[in-house]
């Protein structure tokens, strides 16, 4: 079974979502497109927020979310309970945020890492799995419901 992701963010994001969306969807992924739907300036939070309300929910297994410098999405993923967003911008971030702090979304600074490694976090990021371990406990203690 294909793991779902939900993907979006602001227009400071939109090519890369547009891009990484085409490359998940032929990697086998299924994929949905919270928006923004072009690069006119939009509230990144308009389209953050469901995209989390949507994994809470259980709808989709991880999430992606995509602005400027990756502050503001990540800044408005974390205010959901059941979310666990990781700004990464090197490979070993996203492995990490993976491994020790099992993040169901990766936090993407588009104006600060170039495509190939914001496409290279993403695969890490989808493709590692958490560590649980001693990492179980400190993980459950995140979020403050």
């Amino acid at each position: 079974m294909a793991k779902k992701i939900a993907i979006g963010g602001d227009h400071a994001g939109f090519e890369y979502k547009k891009e990484l969306i085409e490359k998940l969807q032929k990697q086998g992924y299924e994929v949905k497109d919270f928006g923004p739907f072009s690069d006119s300036s939009v509230d990144y939070p308009d389209y953050v927020h469901p995209l989390c309300t949507a994994i809470e929910k259980g709808e989709f297994d991880q999430g992606i979310v995509i602005c400027g410098s990756g502050n503001g999405v990540a800044m408005t993923a974390n205010k959901h309970q059941g979310i666990r967003a990781a700004l990464c911008w090197n490979t070993a971030l996203a492995s990490l945020a993976r491994r020790h702090n099992d993040a169901n979304v990766i936090a993407l600074p588009a104006r600060f890492v170039n495509f190939q490694d914001a496409e290279n976090m993403v695969e890490i990021f989808l493709t590692t799995e958490f560590e649980g371990g001693r990492h179980n406990n400190r993980v459950n203690k995140i979020a403050c419901g």
